[in-house]
């Protein structure tokens, strides 16, 4: 009993080391998310070069995350509840990866559009569209750390607000384009980075839900609200 006991508390004090690793994971993204989008609206290529910069140690902070995980399961043979913990550990370690990548992307295309004519209020409605997802992110881990499946549900419900935004940026865009043809390039990718803040929402909501399937042991059933009504849109682009 007492071996047990003792194997129970180690596993404990790994869990809360690997726990601490996606936190700060966690609130790494979350700033790079920040940058990126406040790099765009001001046209500052500079941050957006840090943004770049920072995501490999988003990655490296990954790696250790799985790194630690599978060093758990091996040497302590979690039970079974124990079990899904590390592995939703590890599954949040990769939403959150993906995630940097989408802020990279991001950060990436903001040397582009620097050099394009700015297209009005459209760095404002990315930095709006951004915040959205990064308190998405946010309550999500929030939801992890406090076992919170209602808050959870939260992140999922938010995630059509995040769709929505996504689909009048579309609309937006694609009004621009139609009103003046220089405007094609910066508008296209404009509606890439607006993708992949709408990708980075449905990762939130993924964490979401894999916080629920923690908790409850189920995963939701309801199916996850979309928004995205995009992908029915006849962008008009191609040559007649």
């Amino acid at each position: 009993m007492n071996n047990d006991k003792h194997i129970a508390s180690a596993f404990d004090r790994d869990l809360e080391a690997i726990q601490a690793l996606i936190m700060k994971m966690g609130g790494m993204v979350e700033a790079n998310i920040t940058a990126a989008a406040q790099a765009l609206e001001d046209r500052d290529v500079e941050t957006a070069a840090k943004v770049r910069a920072a995501d490999k140690a988003i990655d490296i902070l990954e790696e250790q995350i799985n790194e630690e995980a599978a060093r758990v399961i091996a040497l302590r043979s979690p039970a079974a509840s124990d079990l899904r913990t590390v592995l939703t550990v590890m599954k949040i370690a990769g939403n959150l990866e993906r995630c940097g990548d989408y802020a990279k992307n991001l950060a990436k295309r903001t040397g582009v559009l620097a050099e394009l004519t700015p297209i009005d209020g459209a760095g404002a409605s990315i930095r709006r569209m951004a915040r959205a997802v990064e308190e998405m992110l946010k309550m999500a881990l929030d939801a992890y750390i406090q076992r919170d499946a209602e808050l959870a549900e939260q992140v999922r419900q938010r995630d059509l607000d995040v769709d929505q935004m996504y689909n009048a940026l579309f609309r937006e865009f694609l009004t621009y384009m139609m009103e003046d043809p220089r405007n094609i390039s910066a508008c296209m990718h404009l509606h890439f980075i607006a993708k992949n803040i709408e990708r980075m929402g449905d990762h939130a909501t993924s964490i979401a839900e894999q916080v629920i399937y923690l908790v409850t042991g189920e995963m939701p059933e309801d199916a996850r609200p979309k928004g995205d009504l995009t992908s029915h849109t006849d962008l008009g682009l191609e040559a007649p």
